[in-house]
């Protein structure tokens, strides 16, 4: 059963003036990060505005990444929804497309209780013959607790969880938790600025967004990890802090699109408009992400 190990990308979204997919700058975006030594991707991805994007868009968009890919990297897209019947859809249409596995958060707008949240995917993985990563963003969706996780983790086909939490002391108990039920179950980070740490106490690596801005750098505090360099890994981790900070400072994911369009890719026009007030502070933040970026990649 594929388990996902390593950096994998979560992939932006670069539109048209209409709102539509810019399928060519999406396909060389799956042809930088595979250059840049990504292990996998993972379009349909909060970070790809996927809540922004129509049925048909988010499966447009699993054809691009999975054509341009050819077989060189597992993509592994989001298919989260709000119930498990849209899940199944978009999942099963990932599995004809050749998708080795689906990303899945817990359901959300409406909040419910854990045992709703474990039922929900219980019905996805009892209709689903493709691998499911569990999805834990609870500044988004409902989360899924450690206890609910070791649960599911007895379920063959539901292989890793991908913890956006941000907190060590939850992905630290997420890979006590299911190490009592399999030793072959991974969970990766899903925040940038603890991906050194999350290896060290046991974790298979990452999918996040700065994998796709600095893909270069995500791959090398990898690298250096499993090669026993960990200053070199401690320096590289410590290095991406300040321009995290910065894309973060504004709404999420534009100032991650701006340091996008800094490596040359053309991301086009926010979903979600700005006020003159956003748009005055993210003016300031972008200039402070350019200097930032320019300086990670002439280091890198």
């Amino acid at each position: 059963m594929f388990q996902p190990e390593g950096v994998y990308a979560a992939m932006l979204t670069p539109f048209n003036e209409d709102g539509s997919i810019n399928e060519t700058v999406q396909r060389e975006m799956v042809d930088f990060l595979i250059e840049k030594g990504v292990h996998g991707l993972f379009p349909v991805s909060t970070s790809g505005e996927f809540v922004h994007m129509t049925a048909e868009q988010k499966a447009r968009q699993i054809e691009i990444v999975v054509d341009q890919a050819r077989g060189r990297v597992p993509v592994t897209p989001g298919t989260g929804a709000s119930c498990p019947e849209e899940v199944i859809e978009l999942s099963r249409y990932a599995r004809k497309m050749g998708c080795e596995a689906v990303v899945v958060c817990g359901p959300y707008y409406y909040q419910v209780s854990q045992e709703i949240v474990e039922r929900h995917f219980e019905v996805v993985s009892d209709a689903l013959d493709i691998p499911i990563i569990l999805y834990n963003v609870p500044q988004f969706a409902n989360p899924i607790s450690h206890v609910i996780a070791k649960r599911l983790a007895r379920r063959e086909n539901i292989v890793a969880i991908k913890d956006s939490s941000g907190l060590m002391i939850n992905t630290i108990n997420l890979i006590d938790k299911v190490n009592m039920v399999r030793n072959d179950f991974a969970v990766l980070t899903g925040s940038e600025e603890i991906l050194l740490p999350t290896l060290a106490i046991g974790g298979r690596g990452c999918m996040v967004a700065t994998a796709g801005v600095l893909p270069e750098t995500m791959v090398g505090i990898y690298d250096n990890f499993k090669a026993g360099n960990l200053e070199e890994a401690k320096k590289l981790q410590f290095s991406i802090l300040p321009l995290v900070r910065a894309m973060k400072s504004v709404n999420f994911p534009i100032g991650f699109k701006a340091a996008m369009e800094f490596r040359g890719f053309e991301m086009g026009s926010f979903k979600q408009p700005l006020s003159e007030a956003d748009e005055y502070t993210y003016l300031g933040s972008r200039a402070r992400i350019g200097k930032l970026m320019r300086q990670l990649v002439k280091n890198g």
